[in-house]
């Protein structure tokens, strides 16, 4: 391959710069299918869509170039579908969400595409291997954890179902943020995913609408009312396809950017030297979608959190019922009573809940209904999926704030609770004294809110849970209330994973394995056939093919360990991995405890003793919300514990302690399929469903859980044996909760020398005392263990010496490990969209 031998600033010194090769000629050829017809259209991208320097061809430029080759491709499925869905006029699901975290697209297309061996084959002949180039692609930084990863999941499987669905969200810059680890713990830093571009985004400048914020409301003389005034910005749309596998049908994402024009900005102000007021309205329209969930402490960040809200709500729906109509311009006549037969929209959690009073105000004020039959059609468009129970993350928004940015909106949202009052009142008067807590307004004089989960009950015609113990407390605790006067509203639609990007394309080596003694591979699309490898799971050469996989990918995860934090970890040890968002409730700090208490028994034994233990990496990775403290103090505790594991020669042999930093879905897809035994350790009842312990599962990896979640359904599946249960039951935490407020919990000896050694300073000099002191007392702001961490810890330090034991026994692991993936069909996000069609409008 020719090279050109001087370099630039900006290449790495001693890089040589590579050049398409002459022989493969730069011809477009958008559908190719043939290896060299692709090598050809990589070339023709290089050339003819320039985005670098001329004759530069490295990795990087590689990437740019064969994502736009598979676009090529995608964008006719793209249009075939859009062209035969405005046709046929089918029931559309939209699907609104403030997070999607996607990943990586370019395996995933190429994957879903089928073309990803000819794909490989073009770029040998371009000097590159695949997977160099695919590392080059960065994370889309839209999303955060499950809520977001949920969400693409869901999208994946409506296109491999050719349901007729498209995504709504926005298009944030800067994500949520970057983590680095440094000597004081975690650092935030701004994502760069579109520091250059994104190759698969395409802007559609001709979809843009106006997004109103503050103003008032005017009443005219007919009693029609009009919010006017305030400040307008532009809602811009950005699409990205999403291929369904091994199918024609590519649907949408349609992410919003927010812009001012032109005519927003002061030429006079700015040739007077007054230059940020002369674009004041560009920076603000900047500003929302600049960062996922900005902070919220002062009243900017309130406003600005509710203005992004409200500016992906307003833009989708303006949108919705432009397609609505255009689909209707070829019908002689129709009613706005067809709307809910032709559109379902789906709230993702409480964030997307403005799309209720915004679409009543454009059914209202711009398309003249009365208030009876907007409600009749918003109720029969919109459901919600509930995703939690804890009290901080239902939304309840300050009236002051509604009423400063959204007037007309909280005027509607008045309606709907003062009607609500009236039917309790005149229908369900023994639920009278339920109501303040019921009821959409909070009008408590100190704090008045409006309650966001209230809304979304009284107003969607289903609420569902996400897997079924969520579910059943929602209906009996939760929601308890709403269950009396709407019995059939409340339903379960566990969770789901897809199996492309979680199995098939993750975990090559095993997805062979599983299709060759499976002999077929439509398991990628119906996983319920996995349950075929139970017949397999004692078969000696099944058993040694399931290992060489597995540790083929243990070893290429200890290689990215090492790249990423330098540190070497054996692969015969049990890789033991714990990654999603640190919160409190999913106890991190009890995993970090477990393991502070396994070093220190470790230190105690002889050289003789610890030969006799089970050898384990303890890898944990995820972000801690900038302003969570203690979920920052656990970060820090991590990573001090492993620096000094890590380099104590005694016991770094059986015992190794990381972090794997800047956890996003392409860290992901390297630790779970590596993984041998994963932690899903939320106190029980505070975890909705979880998707992470479904992707382990798939993956034959074991897991150490309570009875939370999620976690209950893949017990049942996978068999009770191949599980690591410990911990408090969700009906005995509030009972537990009590006897600890009343002096009665009594800590177990293990959970004391943990903690000690950790004041011991053996960790390094950090004042981990406002950490540990959350652990001790029996009441109070920030004490009291209220995630039972103490109480649960003499159990789970049982469990995982059930797990050292039966590490040892490599047959009885192995067999577990097969059974693990057999028993996960059930999680398949094809399954959960499968069973919420009608639901759903497909």
């Amino acid at each position: 391959m020719a090279t050109v031998a001087e370099t630039d600033g900006g290449a790495k010194s001693g890089c040589s710069k590579s050049i398409v090769p002459a022989k493969i000629p730069p011809v477009a050829h958008p559908l190719a299918a043939e290896t060299s017809e692709i090598a050809s259209n990589i070339s023709y991208h290089a050339q003819y869509s320039p985005y670098f320097s001329p004759f530069k061809f490295e990795p990087e430029q590689a990437f740019y170039a064969t994502a736009e080759s598979v676009r090529d491709r995608l964008v006719e499925q793209w249009n075939e579908t859009y062209i035969h869905f405005h046709v046929s006029d089918p029931k559309q699901t939209y699907y609104l969400s403030m997070e999607y975290l996607q990943g990586r697209a370019l395996t995933n297309a190429i994957g879903n595409l089928d073309i990803q061996d000819a794909y490989a084959d073009a770029l040998n002949k371009l000097g590159h291997e695949l997977e160099e180039i695919v590392q080059q692609e960065k994370d889309a930084a839209l999303g955060n954890g499950g809520l977001g990863r949920l969400a693409s999941c869901f999208l994946d499987s409506m296109a491999t179902l050719n349901l007729p669905a498209w995504g709504y969200g926005l298009r944030y810059r800067y994500g949520l943020f970057k983590q680095r680890i440094g000597k004081g713990g975690q650092e935030e830093i701004a994502e760069d995913w579109l520091e250059k571009f994104s190759p698969w985004e395409v802007v559609r400048y001709d979809i843009v609408f106006p997004v109103r914020f503050f103003g008032h409301v005017e009443v005219h003389p007919s009693g029609s009312r009009k919010w006017v005034g305030g400040e307008v910005v532009q809602a811009l749309a950005y699409d990205v396809p999403v291929p369904g596998y091994k199918t024609k049908n590519t649907i949408s994402l349609r992410l919003w950017e927010a812009k001012a024009g032109a005519e927003d900005f002061n030429l006079f102000e700015f040739n007077d030297g007054q230059y940020e007021s002369a674009a004041q309205l560009h920076s603000r329209a900047q500003q929302i979608c600049a960062v996922l969930y900005p902070g919220d402490a002062t009243e900017s960040g309130k406003l600005l959190r509710l203005k992004q809200q409200f500016f992906m709500c307003s833009a989708s729906l303006q949108d919705i019922i432009v397609r609505f109509k255009e689909r209707r311009d070829e019908k002689s006549s129709w009613q706005w009573s067809d709307f809910p037969n032709k559109v379902a929209v789906q709230l993702n959690d409480t964030h997307p809940t403005l799309a209720i009073p915004e679409l009543m105000r454009l059914l209202m004020d711009d398309e003249g209904l009365g208030w009876d039959e907007a409600w009749d059609v918003t109720t029969r468009t919109i459901a919600y999926t509930n995703h939690t129970v804890l009290p901080e993350a239902l939304e309840k928004w300050s009236q002051n704030v509604m009423w400063k940015l959204l007037p007309r909106h909280m005027e509607i949202i008045e309606e709907i609770d003062k009607r609500f009052i009236a039917m309790i009142h005149s229908i369900w008067p023994d639920l009278e004294s339920k109501l303040s807590s019921m009821r959409i307004l909070d009008n408590n004089p100190q704090k008045p809110v409006v309650r966001m989960a209230n809304l979304c009950v009284v107003s969607s015609h289903t609420v569902n849970g996400v897997a079924q113990l969520h579910s059943d407390i929602l209906k009996s605790e939760l929601f308890a209330d709403y269950v009396s006067i709407w019995p059939n509203k409340f339903q379960n639609k566990t969770n789901g994973i897809t199996p492309r990007r979680w199995l098939r394309f993750c975990s090559p080596e095993l997805s062979h394995i599983i299709t060759k003694w499976l002999k077929t591979d439509q398991w990628v699309t119906n996983l319920d056939l996995l349950v075929d490898l139970r017949k397999f799971a004692d078969n000696a050469d099944f058993q040694a093919e399931w290992e060489s996989a597995k540790m083929a990918n243990k070893q290429q995860l200890a290689q990215y360990i090492l790249q990423v934090t330098g540190v070497s970890i054996d692969t015969n040890s049990l890789f033991d991995i714990q990654v999603k968002r640190i919160h409190e409730y999913k106890r991190q700090l009890l995993n970090i405890l477990g393991a502070v208490y396994r070093y220190k028994k470790l230190k105690e034994m002889s050289p003789e003793e610890r030969k006799n233990t089970t050898p384990r990496t303890i890898m944990i990775g995820g972000k801690a919300f900038a302003t969570y403290t203690n979920a920052k103090r656990i970060v820090k505790l991590v990573n001090d514990v492993g620096a000094v594991v890590n380099n104590d020669p005694e016991v770094n042999t059986y015992l190794k302690v990381i972090f794997v930093p800047n956890y996003n879905v392409s860290v992901a897809e390297k630790l779970i399929p590596g993984s041998e035994i994963s932690q899903h350790i939320s106190t029980a009842g505070m975890e909705a469903s979880g998707t992470s312990n479904m992707k382990f599962a798939l993956n034959g990896c074991l897991i150490i859980g309570t009875l939370d979640g999620a976690n209950v359904e893949i017990r049942e599946e996978i068999g009770e044996e191949n599980f690591f249960l410990f911990g408090a039951t969700a009906d005995e935490v509030p009972r537990l909760r009590k006897e600890r407020e009343n002096g009665l919990f009594k800590p177990d000896p293990r959970f004391e020398e943990a903690k000690q050694f950790i004041r011991s300073g053996t960790f390094g000099s950090y004042d981990y005392n406002p950490l540990l002191e959350s652990l001790e007392g029996n009441s109070g702001y920030g004490r009291g263990d209220y995630f039972l961490v103490g109480h649960d810890f003499p159990s789970y330090m049982d469990a995982q010496a059930r797990i050292d034991e039966a590490y040892k026994d490599r047959k009885r692991w192995i067999k577990m490990s097969i059974l693990s993936t057999a028993g996960s069909g059930k999680f398949s996000s094809d399954r959960t969209i499968s069973s919420t069609q009608r639901k759903f409008g497909a």
